[in-house]
């Protein structure tokens, strides 16, 4: 079976140096991405996904860092959803499950917004386990 986001036929990718100003350029860079895939800026999935890529970089700027000097942004869409990740390559990998149900920290506001708009959260590993993507799905 296909992962959602792989079947979506826009994509873009942005990597990053792990340092403070990734969120800034990230969440830029997202903005602009929607629009030229034709998502109004003010379409109701705009502001809480430029809120939950905020929360998921600073996470990894935060946490990763020492182990991962970049941070890659994979963004996909289409006509009905919008999806990006996340990737690092800090080998700890965090139950997105445990942080919902904890309801604290930035992962937990990643996971109630994302299940508010009817998306899907999950955490891919990278094959060496020494790595992970979070994506987020949202419908459109």
């Amino acid at each position: 079976m296909a992962r959602q986001h792989e079947t979506l036929p826009y994509r873009h990718v942005l990597t990053l140096p792990a340092m403070g100003s990734a969120v800034r350029i990230a969440r830029e860079t997202t903005e602009q991405v929607v629009t030229e895939w034709g998502i109004h800026r003010t379409h109701r999935i705009v502001g809480p996904a430029l809120l939950i890529l905020s929360e998921l970089v600073t996470n990894s700027v935060r946490h990763a860092s020492a182990l991962s000097p970049n941070i890659t942004v994979i963004y996909a869409g289409g006509p009905d959803a919008f999806a990006f990740a996340v990737h690092d390559r800090h080998p700890y990998q965090p139950s997105l499950l445990h942080a919902h149900l904890a309801h604290r920290g930035g992962l937990a506001t990643v996971v109630e917004l994302t299940l508010g708009l009817g998306g899907t959260a999950v955490l891919r590993t990278d094959a060496d386990d020494q790595g992970k993507s979070i994506w987020i799905t949202l419908p459109l």
